[in-house]
């Protein structure tokens, strides 16, 4: 009897979630893969040329620097198709694994230190994502891209749409010119509430190209142009003030605070629009949102022990090696030095 039970409660997943999943996970460890890949490339090309953070283009010459980037391009399809075939609610948090997959490569290949806690947060992610893929939602069956435009111009998400495009114009205009440069929210503020609608955009993208590949050809159809538009408006946006963001402030800081607001926005674009999570009961919901707080708390760890050797905190700068930016541990608020100065 409680045989039965459970596996009344428990159907499975779907075809497509297990096409996505696969997808994802392949994402996620071609893009964790290539960031040691290119960094390999990096070190190789100092030797016989000037290194990128000091203004040298020799990693251009090298081929191991191509097959990273290749690696990482790979990866990017393989999430984009993702979102075509399972939920965002599967796909966008399992985005963390990269994390883990960089982590551990560069302990066994750069022989960088993985710290105890370091560990944790690798454990603690791969539970999440265990979490949120056995209770993540199924694919609703979407025969046409007409039918992805219909879910986005429903009021409810013309209304999120809305909001977001009004938070991101006063952002914008009003507090990234006075805050911009001292308030790391400013800019990933804008990052990530355009982040969630270029989600939205690439899923809509990501059906109808699939649904042309099956034998329907959705080309013809304007919706499908307007979705390929958005993307390209909202990634643009998205990587302008991203770099904005890592430009001014510390990696350390700008990755997770990106994570956690890009995601949870996307999670809630996803919900409204597609409705996820109209086919679930209650448990199920708050076991999803469970496996996505550990996963944020893993990712947190991850980055706060980065530099951390035998339980200390270094306090030295480090340079990235292939932008050339110096991170000093920037707190979420910068002090400005002239702010500092007697008058």
């Amino acid at each position: 009897m409680t045989s039965h039970s459970w596996r009344d409660a428990y159907s499975g997943m779907s075809s497509d979630n297990i096409k996505g999943l696969i997808l994802a996970l392949s994402s996620s460890l071609f893009i964790g893969s290539s960031f040691i890949i290119k960094k390999k490339g990096l070190k190789k090309a100092c030797v016989s040329g000037i290194r990128a953070g000091s203004g040298g283009y020799s990693y251009l010459y090298e081929p191991l620097w191509w097959v990273g980037m290749i690696t990482m391009v790979v990866g990017e399809v393989a999430n984009f198709a993702a979102y075509a075939f399972a939920p965002a609610l599967l796909v966008t948090p399992l985005g963390a694994l990269s994390i883990i997959i960089s982590a551990v490569l560069a302990h066994i290949i750069l022989r960088e230190k993985l710290h105890i806690f370091g560990v944790l947060g690798c454990a603690l992610c791969v539970v999440g994502s265990t979490t949120i893929v056995l209770h993540a939602p199924q694919e609703r069956a979407i025969e046409s891209v007409a039918e992805v435009w219909d879910l986005a111009t429903e009021p409810a998400f013309v209304l999120y749409g809305v909001l977001v495009l009004v938070a991101v114009f006063i952002l914008v205009v009003h507090y990234i010119p006075l805050y911009g440069q001292t308030h790391v929210m400013c800019y990933i503020g804008v990052c990530s509430l355009v982040g969630s609608l270029s989600v939205m955009s690439v899923k809509g993208l990501g059906i109808a190209l699939k649904v042309t590949f099956s034998g329907t050809n959705q080309l013809v159809y304007p919706q499908t142009w307007a979705f390929t538009f958005f993307v390209l408006l909202c990634v643009i946006t998205q990587m302008n003030y991203l770099n904005k963001a890592l430009d001014t402030f510390n990696t350390a800081v700008v990755s997770p605070i990106y994570y956690v607001m890009f995601t949870s926005l996307t999670i809630l674009a996803s919900v409204i629009m597609f409705k996820d999570w109209d086919g679930q009961d209650p448990t199920q919901i708050i076991t999803e949102l469970c496996g996505f707080v550990t996963i944020l708390s893993g990712t947190f760890l991850l980055h706060k022990t980065k530099d951390m050797v035998d339980g200390s905190v270094r306090l030295l700068k480090h340079m990235d090696e292939e932008d050339g930016m110096s991170h000093e541990g920037i707190p979420l608020r910068r002090h400005d030095s002239s702010n500092m100065r007697s008058p």
